[in-house]
């Protein structure tokens, strides 16, 4: 698999992978109470993110998707990682703010989603290292 373009949070996570297929808007498109795709538009709609190896093509939207982001984590149903395949910060930020609060961090990272594929087991080590 391609390597890590850029680091956002540091650390380290496994989990089975959720590729989503197209980009989307955390604001209306992942619900915070139940920690799924909510956009009923979107092709992975239902699917949950808990714990899972989220690898999002690119964010859509405002900074608003971090506040959905940070009330999933607070909940404990948050994802494991989160893999961007551009260069998207509001949800780092989001990381960022859970780790401050008690809730938790988890690694962020932006990188070629190439390699991943949903369900496939996804291990993060810290400094970024991928291996699907």
């Amino acid at each position: 698999m391609a390597g890590v373009k850029r680091v956002l949070v540091d650390g380290a996570a496994e989990g089975p992978c959720l590729h989503l297929s197209r980009p989307i808007c955390f604001w209306g498109g992942l619900d915070p109470e139940t920690g799924r795709i909510a956009d009923p538009a979107h092709p992975e709609h239902g699917e949950a993110v808990a714990g899972r190896v989220l690898a999002i093509p690119r964010i859509v939207g405002s900074s608003s998707s971090s506040q959905q982001l940070l009330e999933c984590m607070r909940r404990g149903i948050g994802p494991a990682a989160i893999i961007l395949g551009a260069e998207e910060v509001i949800l780092a930020g989001a990381v960022l703010v859970s780790r401050e609060m008690g809730w938790g961090t988890i690694p962020v990272m932006i990188a070629d989603l190439g390699g991943l594929r949903t369900g496939s087991v996804v291990r993060i080590s810290e400094g970024g290292q991928i291996s699907a």
